[in-house]
């Protein structure tokens, strides 16, 4: 079989090294790809911008293409699968009605309340109806969202009143494009924040393993929120308990609801939670794919036959799939280009990549170019180094070793990712 993967980011080249690792596989395309995931044995680029559907769906029927993998949530809300279904090729995402989960946080708060699926309070505005009063009257802190796609940058957390008036009018006013035309703003949740992500087919789900990801640009959870500095898996706040909670009174409601709704789901969902002090696991938001850095270290734990599980859901026959799980724990560090999340720069070479490549490990490429023999830094994000480990402070060592081993010019990455998981093992071990 030939598979294609749409996507350029780390995100992508862990689907691709992992579906490369089938031996149902012959070969694996990514476009456009990056640096690193043209370096997987049995991978190549290939140069098709992951907005251009028709040119995706002609390699995909030129190539004979047996399974396409949706990456990135652009072209999952254009309707990039409906468009592949319609010629009869296989293409794991959900439709574009259903991806209005994500690319919607106005429909997607309205869809939870309608179903009674737990969230944060809210209240929707565009430029005309924008009310200063409502705002303060809120209690503090605020959460002020653009509604549509923002790369994981539309939301701020706004400590007065006069913040939260601020970056609503910026929204409003164009800050992050057509995606602010509509916002949302939402009470701020206390508690601890769990990704959750499943593989659904209308209602037939299979969940993956549990991560945790650090959305905040600077140690301590401090600075600008970004789409992601970092993450590990399995998250310890997710006891069998708790996942039974979140399963009943979100993952099911919802799949439930979208069908009710006539827009059944298929392919990755994932729910950012907000488990509250009682265990009651708010949605922040949903995505319509893996979540990315969750994916890397989801991906390098788990054993099962990625493609398998793929088609498991395509056919409708997840409810007797079993996954496999490396017991171990797996972390990421994201490293970044000087600058991330606003202006950031380009071009610079990465050193340390070979040395990195001997240790223990795995490196994720993201936002790389190979220019000349060099590979250079090419967005935001730019590489995820991920450790394995028995404990998360285990898998945290190896990470930290290769991060250290990597270097360019104002690089920047946390220093305590997965912080949390170790204290709770450290207070497991008294």
């Amino acid at each position: 079989m030939k598979v294609l993967i749409v996507g350029g980011g780390g995100r992508e080249h862990a689907l691709a090294w992992k579906c490369a690792s089938s031996p149902r596989v012959e070969h694996v395309f990514v476009a456009p790809g990056n640096a690193g995931s043209a370096l997987e044995a049995k991978v190549s680029n290939v140069d098709i911008a992951v907005e251009n559907t028709e040119g995706l769906l002609a390699f995909a029927i030129n190539q004979d293409i047996g399974l396409t993998i949706i990456g990135p949530e652009v072209p999952l809300v254009a309707g990039i699968v409906d468009r592949f279904n319609a010629e009869q090729r296989r293409c794991f995402g959900p439709s574009r009605k259903a991806a209005q989960l994500e690319g919607s946080k106005a429909f997607t708060k309205n869809f939870l309340k309608r179903h009674r699926i737990p969230t944060a309070s809210f209240a929707t505005f565009t430029a005309a109806t924008f009310d200063e009063n409502y705002v303060k009257a809120q209690r503090l802190p605020l959460v002020v969202k653009a509604d549509g796609l923002a790369a994981g940058k539309g939301v701020v957390i706004c400590d007065t009143h006069a913040s939260a008036i601020a970056a609503s009018r910026e929204m409003l006013g164009g800050s992050f494009g057509s995606a602010g035309n509509t916002i949302v703003i939402e009470e701020f949740l206390e508690g601890e924040e769990v990704s959750f992500i499943v593989v659904a087919n209308d209602q037939q789900v299979v969940a993956l393993a549990t991560s945790q990801d650090h959305k905040r640009r600077d140690d301590g959870d401090r600075g600008p929120n970004t789409g992601g500095m970092g993450a590990y898996s399995p998250a310890p706040i997710v006891s069998e308990k708790l996942h039974r909670r979140i399963m009943r009174e979100v993952i099911q409601p919802t799949l439930e609801g979208l069908a009710s709704d006539g827009n059944p789901y298929v392919g990755f969902l994932y729910a950012g939670l907000m488990i509250a002090a009682d265990g009651t696991p708010n949605v922040l938001e949903f995505n319509c794919r893996l979540g990315d850095p969750e994916a890397q270290p989801i991906l390098m734990r788990l054993q099962s036959d990625l493609i398998d599980l793929c088609e498991a859901a395509l056919d409708g026959t997840l409810s007797s799939t079993q996954v496999r799980w490396d017991p171990r724990a797996a972390l990421g560090v994201v490293m970044a280009a000087g600058g991330y999340p606003e202006a950031y720069r380009k071009g610079d070479p990465i050193g340390g990549l070979a040395a990195a490549a001997a240790l223990p490990g795995k490196v994720f490429h993201a936002g790389t170019q190979a220019v000349g023999g060099q590979i250079l830094t090419a967005g935001g994000r730019v590489l995820c180094a991920v450790g394995l480990g028995d404990t998360v402070r285990a898998a945290h060592h190896q990470a930290y070793n290769l991060v250290h081993a990597l270097h360019w010019n104002l690089v920047q990455y946390r220093l305590d990712i997965g912080c949390r998981a170790i204290e709770r093992e450290a207070q497991v071990q008294k």
